[in-house]
């Protein structure tokens, strides 16, 4: 059985090291006790996420739907011969994460199947069951059993995950809305797009990072050096974002080139080292 756990949790981690080289840089970097966990959360969200976002000639709805119900099965029954499931339920037994956390991503996961104009409250939910629920689920790993530090620090694990999905949106800007249909911004339309706009969004990002910055400092140091290269990553990329004008955000995808991040791991490797992190 320990042979078939360690064979799914690496399918997860191939699918992490396929689909992202960022977050693979940022899981590496934690303790290695953590490594298989975060790969695991990282294949389950990025298989529903796949669903909606790219498996246009098929019935999303119903795959969805399917894999929620096999995600639930998995979890109760304690096995899965999916293996991304597999080694997902493995973590959410072992780790006690709250079901409610896996509700919220999988109703976000269903919003992407229609096209629909985001008010405020549609726009929080959202972000709340895509983005700051996976930090959450992280954040139950990164804290092993230790309530007391969960509830300090679900507040800046939300505003971290906040900030990635908001700026994710404004480097998906095009596609989302060529290719998908969506504008996720409340109150935003595609062709009417300007620098105050823009700008407005941008403040807003800011706070969450500012926000998230806080926690970050309060983890456990088996697991700050990952999120903290995670958050320099995306700082980064926002950055990019900020200094160009709305009309390149509706034309290309801003990306931090592989240098630039390594550039990053190894400043950040040095104030890990130096206790300044």
């Amino acid at each position: 059985m320990d042979l078939f756990k360690q064979t799914c949790l690496k399918c997860s981690k191939v699918i992490t090291e396929a689909y992202s080289t960022s977050f693979t840089l940022g899981i590496k970097t934690l303790d290695p006790k953590f490594h298989f966990p975060i790969y695991a959360i990282y294949g389950f969200v990025r298989c529903a996420d796949e669903i909606v976002d790219t498996f246009h000639d098929h019935n999303k709805q119903a795959l969805l739907q399917e894999f929620k119900e096999q995600t639930y099965k998995a979890i109760e029954a304690g096995i899965s011969l999916n293996p991304v499931l597999h080694a997902f339920q493995c973590v959410v037994n072992e780790y006690k994460i709250d079901l409610e956390y896996i509700e919220a991503f999988l109703k976000s996961m269903e919003m992407d199947l229609e096209e629909r104009q985001y008010d405020h409250q549609l726009y929080d939910n959202y972000i709340y069951g895509s983005a700051e629920v996976v930090g959450l689920m992280c954040l139950k790993v990164f804290c092993e059993g230790d309530d007391a530090m969960f509830d300090r620090l679900k507040k800046p694990a939300c505003s971290l995950g906040s900030a990635f999905q908001k700026v994710n949106f404004l480097r998906d800007m095009q596609s989302d809305y060529l290719e998908r249909g969506r504008v996720y911004f409340p109150k935003v339309e595609f062709r009417q797009f300007d620098n105050l706009s823009k700008a407005e969004i941008e403040a807003d990002i800011c706070k969450d990072f500012d926000d998230a910055y806080e926690g970050i400092m309060q983890l456990p140091r088996t697991a700050r050096l990952g999120v903290y290269l995670a958050y320099k990553y995306y700082l980064k990329l926002f950055r990019k974002i900020q200094n160009l004008p709305a009309t390149h955000i509706l034309s290309q995808r801003v990306r931090v080139p592989d240098n630039t991040k390594l550039a990053l791991l190894v400043s950040s490797y040095v104030r890990y080292r130096l206790n300044a992190i």
